[in-house]
């Protein structure tokens, strides 16, 4: 993240949950929590818009169909560039030994992500504390039973490739080409493709076509039409988008859109 990016007070240590505890939290547009870790696991998860959350050695940009699985102890950092309502599930160190040992980032099933949206809503009353023991059983079912995928969309740690990526997000619209960003950056075009596939792991045009799908998932969740979204996005035509949606996703942008709500 870069110095356009503000930096939020870090979340207070708190005690360890026994064994879960839901944090409700907002960040404004191009603001982030600073590095920290805890002595507990987390898993960050956004109810809306979308997070960049950075590890060490890795970074990822996640959907509200996505969560990261952070261990005990991993430094990160959670941070969006237009906003984003999440949830933080800490969760003690033994609720979860079957859950991997290094970041993660998991798919989230309608159910779980029911079960997150009521536990954050549940009050500490005596009277709710059986209900809510259910509850975090069946988070905890649940987080088992997740399916781990490869990435959201990787994102690089800073410097020239930050910039890079940053504006793309901000205009995914953007036509100039690999050479037109290595004029940009001041790196040939060569050097700019293999510095970018050495850090991310795909090309350039890849990750392109990656963050397009990203970003027409938090465009067509705040509300714009399919129309509008695909020209936004730099389709020729919202048939192309539409096609190019059911590709990666597997079905149509309608029916991603009913069966995330």
């Amino acid at each position: 993240m870069t110095m356009a990016w503000s930096p939020l007070e870090t979340p207070p240590d708190a005690p360890a949950p026994a064994p879960l505890t839901v944090r409700v939290q907002s960040l404004p547009p191009r603001s982030y929590f600073p590095e920290h870790a805890h002595g507990w696991a987390q898993m960050v998860y956004a109810t809306s818009g979308v997070l960049t959350v950075a590890t060490s050695g890795a970074s990822f940009v996640i959907s509200p169909e996505q969560a990261v699985w952070l261990p005990v102890g991993a430094p990160h950092r959670v941070g969006s560039l237009h906003g984003a309502e999440f949830r933080s599930l800490w969760i003690a160190a033994g609720a979860v030994r079957s859950l991997p040992p290094r970041p993660t980032v998991f798919r989230v099933a309608a159910l779980l992500r029911a079960l997150i949206v009521e536990a954050a809503a549940l009050r500490g009353g005596e009277e709710d504390a059986g209900y809510r023991g259910r509850v975090t059983a069946l988070i905890l079912d649940q987080l088992r039973r997740a399916e781990p995928i490869a990435a959201g969309l990787p994102w690089p740690a800073g410097g020239a490739l930050g910039r890079l990526c940053e504006a793309l997000y901000e205009d995914p619209a953007d036509p100039r080409s690999a050479q037109d960003w290595g004029r940009e950056l001041g790196m040939s075009p060569r050097t700019l493709s293999r510095r970018f596939e050495a850090e991310m792991g795909l090309s350039l045009r890849s990750w392109r076509r990656r963050m397009r799908l990203f970003k027409a998932i938090e465009m067509l969740g705040g509300g714009l039409d399919v129309t509008r979204t695909a020209l936004d996005l730099g389709y020729g035509s919202p048939s192309a988008f539409i096609y190019a949606f059911r590709t990666e996703m597997g079905r149509s942008p309608q029916a991603y859109l009913k069966g995330a709500g």
